[in-house]
C-alpha cells in the first residue's frame, strides 16, 4: 500500500537528489506536490533543483566518503541519482546496507559509463547496436579509429549531455576528437568509445516508464543534436508501426535487464523498420522537456509517480508538441531574459528558466515550448520564440 507523509514531519517520506541540475528541479517539484521532504545535492552551489529543495549540500559526488556522510547524515526514503559523475561504487555498498536507490545502484553504476551499458545491451542481450570499441590510451583510440572505420562517433565513456562528443570525418580529425574526449569527461580524462557511424533517417527517445502496475512507453520523441548536445525535440515522431514495435522491444528488454522503478530515456537509431539501440538514462532525459506541454503527466511527474510506488492509470497526449533549448554562450554572472511579451504571446506556449546563475562559455539556460496542429508547427513556433527571445548577458 503506497503511503505519503508530510515534508519537515516525523511522517516525511524523505528524496535525496544527487545532481541537482534542470531535470532534478522538475523532479523535486513534482515530489513536493506529493508532500515529499527533498534534499538536493550538487557539486555547485545554489543549482537549479537546491533552488526549490528543502535543503541543500554542496560536496564532490565522486568522493565517496562525502556522498556516504551526507547519505547517512539524513537517511532518505529514496536516493534518486540525476548526474553519471556519482560515486556509484558507494552506491552499491549503500543499497547492501539497506537503502533504496532509483531505479537501482546497478542501473546508476551500469549507466555511469558507456562501456557497462553498451556490453549489456549488444553482449548480454544481443541487442542491436552500432559497431563500437573501447579504448583508454591514445594508442588504443588510434587502433580503435582504424578498426570501426571513417567516419566514427568518439564519446567519453562517462559524459552527459555532448559534453567531449565530436565525429571523425577524416583523417585530420582524429587527434582532435581524442582532445575533446580527454577535455569533456564528467570525471576527467579516461576511456573512449569509438562508434561506428550510423545510418539512420532519424533518432529518438523512446521514454519508457517501469511503474507498480508494469511497463508504459510514451510518444516516440524526435530531436535534434549538434555535437551530442540537444537542440530541439519534438513529439511524437513519425515512425511506422513495424519501427515503433521494435522500439518498444528493445525499450523493453534493456530496462526489464536494469530493473527498478521510475522513467528511462532509451535512445535509438531507426532506418526504416530497423531499430538500432544507442543509449540509454535510467532517469528523465533531456529531450523528454517536450512532455512538460505535450502530455497531463510529464516524464518528472511519471517519475515522482513510478518512484513512489503511486498509479499510473493513463498519460493523456495533448497532441504535436516541441521544444528548443535556450541555449547560450558567454560569461556572465547576471544573465537576464527580456522581450518575453512577444515569445509567450501565442496560445499554447511556455519556457522555463532553468536558474542557473553563471555563464561560463556554452549552457543550457532553459527551455521553450509549443503545441500546435503539427510537429512541424509547433517546431517552427519554437524557433520563433528563440528568435524573439533576448538574452542579455
Amino acid at each position: 500500500m503506497a503511503k505519503l507523509g508530510t515534508a519537515l514531519t516525523k511522517s516525511a517520506v524523505k528524496v535525496m537528489m544527487l545532481g541537482s541540475g534542470e531535470l532534478g528541479k522538475e523532479v523535486v517539484i513534482e515530489m513536493q506536490r506529493f508532500g515529499v521532504e527533498v534534499i538536493a545535492v550538487d557539486r555547485y552551489e545554489n543549482a537549479p533543483a537546491m533552488q526549490v529543495a528543502h535543503r541543500s549540500y554542496t560536496i564532490n559526488m565522486l568522493d565517496a566518503a562525502a556522498l556516504r556522510k551526507v547519505i547517512e547524515a539524513e537517511k532518505p526514503d529514496y536516493i534518486v541519482p540525476e548526474i553519471e559523475a556519482i560515486a556509484t561504487p558507494e552506491l552499491l555498498k549503500l543499497e547492501q546496507e539497506g537503502y533504496h536507490v532509483i531505479p537501482t545502484a546497478r542501473a546508476t553504476f551500469l549507466t555511469m559509463n558507456r562501456e557497462g551499458i553498451r556490453r549489456l545491451a549488444a553482449e548480454e542481450l544481443g541487442l542491436p547496436t552500432s559497431k563500437y570499441k573501447f579504448a583508454s590510451t591514445e594508442e588504443e583510440y588510434k587502433q580503435a579509429v582504424r578498426e570501426v572505420g571513417i567516419p566514427c562517433v568518439v564519446k567519453p565513456v562517462m559524459s552527459s549531455s555532448g559534453h567531449g562528443q565530436s565525429v571523425v570525418k577524416t583523417e585530420a580529425d582524429i587527434a582532435t576528437s581524442w582532445e575533446i574526449a580527454q577535455s569533456g569527461g564528467r570525471a576527467g580524462a579516461g576511456k573512449v568509445i569509438v562508434e561506428g557511424f550510423v545510418d539512420f533517417d532519424y533518432e529518438i527517445t523512446l521514454l519508457t516508464v517501469r511503474h507498480a502496475g508494469g511497463t508504459l512507453f510514451l510518444e516516440p520523441i524526435g530531436h535534434h543534436q549538434v555535437n551530442g548536445d540537444y537542440q530541439e525535440s519534438w513529439q511524437p515522431q513519425p515512425m511506422t508501426d513495424n519501427a515503433k514495435k521494435q522500439a518498444q522491444i528493445i525499450a523493453k528488454k534493456i530496462t526489464d535487464a536494469i530493473g527498478g522503478r521510475g522513467i528511462f530515456g532509451v535512445e535509438m537509431f531507426v532506418k526504416g523498420d530497423q531499430v538500432i539501440f544507442s543509449e540509454i538514462s535510467p532517469r528523465p532525459h533531456d529531450t523528454g522537456m517536450v512532455t512538460m506541454i505535450s502530455q497531463d503527466l510529464s516524464e518528472f511527474a511519471l517519475h515522482a509517480r513510478a518512484i513512489l510506488g503511486l498509479p499510473i492509470p493513463n498519460i493523456a497526449f495533448h497532441g504535436p508538441s516541441a521544444s528548443k533549448a535556450i541555449v547560450v554562450d558567454g560569461n556572465s554572472r547576471q544573465v537576464a531574459f527580456d522581450n518575453l511579451e512577444k515569445v509567450l504571446e501565442k496560445p499554447n506556449t511556455a519556457m522555463r528558466i532553468f536558474g542557473k546563475g553563471e555563464l561560463n562559455g556554452h549552457r543550457r539556460l532553459g527551455v521553450l515550448l509549443a503545441r500546435a496542429e503539427s510537429v512541424e508547427k509547433a517546431l517552427e513556433q519554437v524557433k520563433q520564440m528563440r528568435k524573439d527571445l533576448k538574452v542579455e548577458l
